[in-house]
């Protein structure tokens, strides 16, 4: 029987990629606080990072409908490796595989950014937790969202939790706990 590597090296569409990492900082209210993690999160990815809005109103927060509450930026390409691997870093080069989903996409939390190497304290900024999710695709994936003719990816083309676990421990060296 073939291994995973020995599909790849003969059908270079099997080869499983990073799309993209998006990182979150969730603030909770908008002012100072969100302008603070803005900058926390450009210094960190250097990319402008945009703003999300509250989708409902919870009065027990105080958060209103529509409100700046959160920020966030999408990498992509290089960038994106380049983060990931400082980002795993930060959580010991280890996941539990309960962070991993069916479709290939896994997620993971940084308690405080300063966790993350080459990440500086700054006393005016504070210290901000966050969440960084990944999302993996074969090549091909793109009929799926292109905007003329768009089709649906078959099953067997799709990326799965045992692929994705094993691109992550293949590409950085992360280990994969059960618990």
């Amino acid at each position: 029987m073939e291994t995973a590597n020995e599909t790849e090296k003969e059908n270079p569409m099997r080869k499983v990629k990073l799309a993209k990492v998006i990182v979150h900082i969730n603030v909770g209210k908008s002012g100072e606080m969100l302008e603070k993690a803005r900058r926390v999160l450009n210094e960190i990815t250097g990319q402008k990072p945009c703003t999300k809005q509250a989708k409902q109103t919870l009065k027990d927060f105080g958060i209103r409908e529509g409100e700046p509450i959160a920020c966030l930026t999408t990498l992509r390409g290089e960038r994106a490796n380049q983060f990931l691997k400082r980002g795993f870093e930060a959580v010991s080069n280890s996941l539990k595989k309960s962070s991993f989903d069916e479709n290939g996409n896994f997620a993971f939390g940084i308690r405080e950014h300063i966790e993350i190497p080459g990440t500086k304290y700054v006393p005016e900024l504070g210290i901000f937790g966050m969440d960084v999710m990944g999302t993996l695709e074969r090549r091909g994936f793109r009929i799926k969202r292109r905007r003329i003719r768009p089709s649906h990816v078959g099953k067997s083309h799709r990326v799965t939790r045992d692929d994705a676990v094993k691109f992550i421990t293949r590409t950085f060296g992360v280990q994969i706990r059960e618990a």
